[in-house]
């Protein structure tokens, strides 16, 4: 379904593009990264927090990060101050991309099993789908972040995957 190198160029994806929101979202001041512009998550900085929170508990899946000790729906108010947001984007980019280095062709043809807090279940899934996911819900948030980012006057990088520096270079 998916190789090791699918995930590695999505990790290394999810950092470009993170670098480029955190960037642009730094040039506003915090109340209106904080101003609720009727996104799922509110405001920009309620989605930032939230991509941290869903990359987190993910990872927590995969590779034994440690879990979010918020919920789904406190996601948003996770971490408050931007610049300790900023630095917990940057620390999880990096054991992302850690973590897709490591990613063994077995273990994405394999089943991961674990008790989801929001369907109060316990699921089981292909490994590959959800690595599938979780790159898909980084680019649906990151989506509603760049939207936001610009309509507040900011300017972030282009999202398209081909011109992500280094690439094919």
């Amino acid at each position: 379904m998916i190789t090791p190198g699918f995930a590695q160029a999505m990790a290394a994806y999810n950092e470009w593009q993170n670098r480029s929101l955190y960037a642009a979202a730094a040039t506003l001041p915090d109340e209106e990264r904080k101003r609720d512009r009727g996104a799922f998550f509110k405001s920009i900085h309620g989605t930032l927090n939230h991509l941290l929170w869903a990359d987190r508990i993910w990872m927590s899946r995969f590779d034994g990060w440690e879990k979010p000790a918020f919920a789904i729906s406190d996601s948003a108010r996770m971490i408050e101050p931007f610049e300790a947001l900023r630095a917990a984007r940057i620390e999880a980019d990096a054991g992302i991309i850690d973590w897709a280095a490591r990613i063994d062709p077995a273990w994405l043809a394999g089943e991961l099993r674990w008790f989801s807090g929001l369907a109060q279940a316990e699921r089981v899934r292909p490994c590959a789908l959800l690595v599938m996911h979780l790159f898909n819900h980084q680019t649906h948030h990151r989506g509603q972040a760049h939207a936001m980012l610009t309509a507040a006057g900011a300017t972030p990088e282009a999202t398209d995957l081909p011109w992500m520096p280094g690439l094919g270079e």
